[in-house]
């Protein structure tokens, strides 16, 4: 296989490719090969803005650890994880969804809850939140007896794995939905925060002059045999990062009304004042019930 030229030398590897035996690879394999290629050569890249491409693929994978993951991080970034769970899902990307992104913070294992309970496990200071939400699937029927994980960050903006302040597996919890498909804890209102910036996406964010902010949310992975396991976040409406969200995770359906309340509430006197109620309904699709693998332990 002597190559003649560059236009040969493409034909060449999409030949290669084309032999691959399992017909999705090969499906795979000859699509990026021709992306690939013509993005090469639209861009007409230098050999020195190649090894710079290589160094940072490189350094994505130095800088992804047991606690972080610079990969996920970029895919984010670009808007790669959003188009892959936006074409998936949705009736392929025609229509609303309450899927979203599975983020880089969720942990495997989070402590097993009862509806009511407080996921706040250490001094967390910041205002109450109390929300209730309901799971059904398309035909708007609740599911019952579905796991639901909950993680969310702080009102200072960092997950309790980030945070030495915070006791292991503060702000995390699994319920289980009730015969109407509910569930409900007590917690506190997260706050939007900065994604890491002390490596190759934040080197990005500096080039491109965007702020490294995500809006506030709440966390769900919701698992039941029979349907396809729900990624979901639930992104407050008052938060100024909503619409630029720099992961660029914020869809229409997944806005929530954090309500705030200014009056003492009337059963929970430690409340204080404002605390806060967010109500969501999260819709369950057809599917496979199956657990991601996570992107930290």
């Amino acid at each position: 296989m002597i190559v003649g030229n560059q236009q040969e030398l493409s034909e060449q590897v999409l030949r290669v490719m084309e032999q691959t035996e399992d017909p999705r690879l090969r499906e795979i394999m000859v699509a990026l090969v021709r992306h690939l290629h013509e993005f090469v050569r639209e861009v007409r890249l230098s050999e020195e803005e190649f090894r710079t491409a290589a160094a940072i693929v490189a350094r994505l994978g130095q800088l992804t650890t047991d606690t972080h993951n610079e990969v996920v991080l970029m895919a984010g970034s670009l808007g790669v994880s959003s188009l892959v769970c936006l074409l998936n899902n949705g009736n392929n990307g025609t229509s609303e969804t309450s899927q979203n992104l599975l983020g880089p913070f969720w942990r495997l294992n989070s402590p097993r809850m009862s509806n009511g309970d407080s996921i706040v496990r250490s001094p967390t200071p910041g205002p109450v939140l109390f929300m209730t939400a309901q799971v059904v699937d398309q035909k708007k029927q609740p599911v019952a007896g579905a796991e639901v994980d909950i993680w969310q960050s702080s009102p200072a903006g960092y997950y309790e794995n980030q945070d030495d302040s915070q006791v292991e597996m503060n702000l995390r919890g699994k319920f289980i939905t009730d015969a109407q498909g509910r569930f409900w804890f007590r917690s506190v209102k997260p706050a939007g925060y900065p994604i890491p910036t002390d490596g190759v996406v934040g080197n990005l964010l500096k080039l491109q002059k965007r702020h490294p902010f995500r809006p506030a949310h709440v966390h769900a992975l919701i698992f039941k045999p029979g349907l396809k396991t729900l990624i979901s976040q639930v992104y407050a409406g008052d938060d100024p990062n909503l619409e630029s969200d720099t992961q660029f995770g914020v869809t229409r359906a997944l806005v929530g009304n954090f309500v705030p309340h200014h009056e003492p509430h009337p059963t929970v006197p430690d409340a204080g004042t404002p605390w806060y109620t967010l109500h969501y309904t999260f819709v369950m699709e057809p599917g496979e019930a199956k657990l991601p693998r996570p992107p930290i332990k």
